[in-house]
């Protein structure tokens, strides 16, 4: 399970990367307005989240003592390349942590703010959590590159020549012996009536 965690997770960090390799210093400070974040205030907010829920996740409550939230939301970044080193830092503490779940501890109770979770309900909390976060960093990006922008998924207009590579690399060969279109069909737990 973990390792689907981590892929999961990876993923939205490599849209992050991505976005933050094509942007300069100035564009990583840049605001719409005076209510709007910054992507280094995202980024700071963000990192201070996972520094905070996944330092010892499983024996200290998720709401560090030492955090201040409200601060994360103030910058004090004054770099493009501290932004990063502290971008970095809550990655590797989430990571970390997710490399120290298990089959049996799946289930065990942690807490965030003294509110009771298993631990993959705290995973699947910040699943939600970040990528949202990464979502607004990638929008602001994309705005500031406007026609400079280097997509992170499927081109503009090209959905079909992209879903024809995509049958190509993934062969009905290539389909677990338990993948089917209807429910598993191979699987002896499937009535007979229900396999083609």
């Amino acid at each position: 399970m973990k390792e689907l965690f981590i892929k999961r997770f990876d993923y939205y960090k490599i849209l992050s990367d991505q976005s933050f390799d094509q942007l300069s210093d100035e564009q990583i400070f840049w605001q719409f307005n005076e209510e709007s974040n910054s992507i280094a205030v995202i980024v700071k907010h963000v990192a201070g989240n996972m520094l905070s829920r996944w330092t010892n996740f499983l024996t200290e409550d998720g709401e560090k003592p030492w955090r201040n939230r409200d601060e994360e939301f103030i910058n004090t970044f004054k770099t493009k390349q501290e932004v990063l080193e502290y971008w970095e830092k809550g990655w590797k503490c989430l990571f970390d942590a997710l490399n120290q779940i298990t089959d049996e501890n799946l289930y065990s109770t942690i807490y965030i703010r003294n509110e009771a979770h298993s631990v993959i309900d705290a995973v699947f909390r910040q699943l939600a959590h970040y990528p949202y976060h990464i979502g607004q960093i990638v929008y602001i990006a994309k705005m500031l590159k406007n026609d400079h922008w280097k997509t992170l998924s499927i081109a503009k207009n090209k959905s079909q020549e992209f879903n024809s590579e995509m049958k190509n690399q993934f062969s009905v060969n290539d389909l677990d012996s338990n993948s089917s279109p209807v429910c598993y069909q191979n699987s002896s737990e499937v009535r007979d009536e229900f396999k083609q």
